[in-house]
């Protein structure tokens, strides 16, 4: 168990924890809610937050901001789920899982008002309207909402009409009504049991239930001619052609499929995406995904099995049967869920996935837009200000590393297009400097540096920073002098102590504005080149003093040494393993000789 924020305290909250369903809240020292989380058993779920090995760093971050832990015990397991779910939505913590919102796609709404309008909107008030949607396709929301304004020609007036106001006469008709779209319910020329006869069908419409609307139109039209209102029938003739040109249009997968939602999901390292389709009568009615953002190692079938509450909460679905790629982790009552493998079931689920990957291409070209875009504009900016030949689209940045004159190594880190491209960071232990020297070190590694990449016919970066003020600056540049690159690289130095920009053969700095990106671009280069040389000089001294303290254990030789350095990185984790956990890495009796001599020189 590891010892990472693993107070006394909280050892006794979570002994006390039951082993029954239920919601576990994380606070941290603050008491802000950092994360809440379902279990079959809380006991057991919490307790293994607090055991060694995670499989990640985000789940080490969580369990280091952990100060309090409160819990919910419920009756099953399905509403350990639904609370989750309630707390996540409520409290936003940090470290659950994010639903990307950055998006408000259209609904159309069917207003809680006598004579009620019909409207497109992006803002769901929960005041008794009704809403059908979301739309992801715009085009298709105002293309319904044409057909059901041709259909009906139904008010779209602020009036707030009721049957006494009518008849009181308290209204004139609009230009609305003078060129043909609205009937005038203002002034009583369609009663209000007609013209709720009307928003019925519209709701049959919007639901998916064109078959029934119709139906009841063509009877309507057969009604109306037998009757001799034949400028009725011819209207109602049209309403039809266009209700069986918007049936035509949708997509029909078979009409032997019950009602049933569909869910696909594709995941990736960060994001998540899940993909819904409504079936209805045989066709699809309704195509809405969602992106995801994980936060920890959360698995697919829980990523699942929250998309499916909040996309079927959102839609107020009640359809029985749900088609999905992999059972969920979590029941629902009365609802049950199919993995099919043939038939159309299968075809729907691949209908899906590909509705699922083409948001997700779109989504990554949006971000990757973005990218370029804020990437490019920074870029200008530096350029500029530094006045530099070429935009900087390759920075490399160097720092030294010894601590108390120990251990002399030194870092380079890269942007490409003002990001981080870690996999390009290189480590130099400093060969030909002997004692803390900061000059000579640098002037060693710059020019092994550029040495190496012009041997190797690799790309020379835009502009080079060095840690440091005019010193470090000067050897950075005798380097580059010895390899005639003195003038074809832009070069600066970045003091640390008033963050003052140096530039070759000036004497004075140049002062960049506090709030400036240039400045504040050349600091994140500078600060992360200065964390990976730390980082690099600490592995170093700590396998140095490892190996120091293993080297007094008699009986223990290099290879062990190696052995227990490889799987437990760091003495302290070596001390407080115990016998078998040793064991089971170098053996019965080397294990032994280790565990006692620990046990006795602690």
């Amino acid at each position: 168990m590891t010892t990472m924020n693993y107070t006394n305290e909280l050892q006794q909250k979570i002994d006390k924890l039951p082993q029954q369903p239920g919601v576990y809240i994380y606070h941290d020292k603050g008491g802000k809610i950092i994360y809440v989380g379902k279990a079959k058993k809380l006991k057991s779920r919490v307790l293994s937050y607090f055991k060694s090995g995670f499989q990640n760093t985000k789940t080490e971050a969580l369990v280091r901001h952990i100060a309090d832990i409160e819990y919910i015990v419920v009756d099953s397991e399905q509403d350990a789920f639904l609370l989750e779910n309630n707390l996540i939505k409520k409290h936003k913590p940090r470290y659950n899982i994010l639903l990307k919102d950055d998006k408000s796609y259209p609904w159309i709404s069917i207003q809680k008002e006598d004579f009620p309008r019909v409207r497109l909107t992006r803002h769901l008030l929960r005041d008794g309207t009704e809403y059908f949607g979301p739309y992801t396709s715009v085009h298709l929301a105002n293309k319904l909402m044409e057909l059901i304004r041709a259909l009906y020609k139904l008010r779209t007036c602020n009036l707030k009409l009721n049957e006494l106001s009518i008849q009181r006469g308290r209204f004139k008709v609009c230009l609305e009504h003078h060129i043909g779209n609205c009937l005038a319910p203002c002034i009583g020329k369609i009663s209000e049991s007609e013209y709720n006869d009307f928003i019925l069908q519209v709701r049959n419409i919007l639901k998916g239930n064109i078959s029934t609307v119709i139906e009841y139109v063509a009877q309507k039209m057969e009604e109306s001619a037998e009757n001799m209102k034949f400028e009725v029938a011819h209207e109602l003739k049209l309403s039809l052609e266009l209700l069986k040109t918007y049936r035509s249009k949708s997509t029909i997968v078979s009409s032997g499929l019950n009602d049933m939602d569909v869910f696909s999901l594709i995941e990736e390292e960060r994001f998540v995406y899940v993909n819904y389709l409504k079936i209805h009568q045989g066709a699809v009615n309704q195509i809405y995904t969602i992106e995801m953002e994980k936060k920890l190692d959360e698995t697919k079938e829980s990523l699942l099995s929250f998309a499916i509450y909040e996309i079927r909460q959102l839609v107020e679905s009640k359809s029985l049967e749900i088609i999905v790629p992999f059972m969920p982790d979590i029941e629902l009552t009365g609802v049950q869920y199919a993995v099919p493998k043939v038939g159309d079931k299968q075809h729907l689920l691949q209908l899906s996935e590909r509705n699922a990957a083409y948001y997700k291409l779109d989504r990554e070209r949006q971000r990757s837009i973005r990218k370029e875009d804020s990437s490019l504009s920074i870029l200008k900016t530096i350029q500029t200000e530094l006045k530099l030949p070429e935009l900087p689209y390759r920075m490399e940045c160097f720092d030294n590393s010894n601590i108390q004159g120990t251990n002399p190594v030194a870092s380079c880190v890269v942007f490409v297009n003002a990001k981080p491209a870690k996999s390009e960071y290189r480590k130099f232990h400093i060969k030909t400097v002997v004692g803390p020297d900061d000059f000579a070190s640098m002037e060693e590694i710059i020019y092994r540096r550029y040495k190496r990449i012009l041997d190797e016919g690799l790309k020379l970066p835009d502009l080079i920073v060095i840690d440091g003020g005019k010193g470090q600056l000067h050897a950075a540049v005798s380097s580059l002098e010895k390899l005639d690159l003195h003038g074809k690289i832009p070069i600066i130095g970045l003091a640390k102590r008033m963050e003052e920009v140096y530039f070759p053969g000036d004497s004075d700095p140049y002062l960049l504005a506090k709030n400036s990106i240039t400045l504040k671009t050349l600091m994140h280069i500078r600060d992360e080149a200065h964390r990976f040389g730390i980082t690099f000089h600490r592995q170093i001294r700590d396998k140095k003093l490892t190996h120091s303290v293993l080297n007094e254990i008699k009986g223990i030789g290099g290879k062990t040494e190696e052995q227990l350095i490889q799987h437990f990185k760091s003495v302290e984790k070596i001390k407080s393993a115990n016998l078998t956990e040793l064991t089971s890495i170098i053996g019965l009796s080397k294990a032994q000789v280790v565990y006692e001599y620990f046990r006795y020189n602690q």
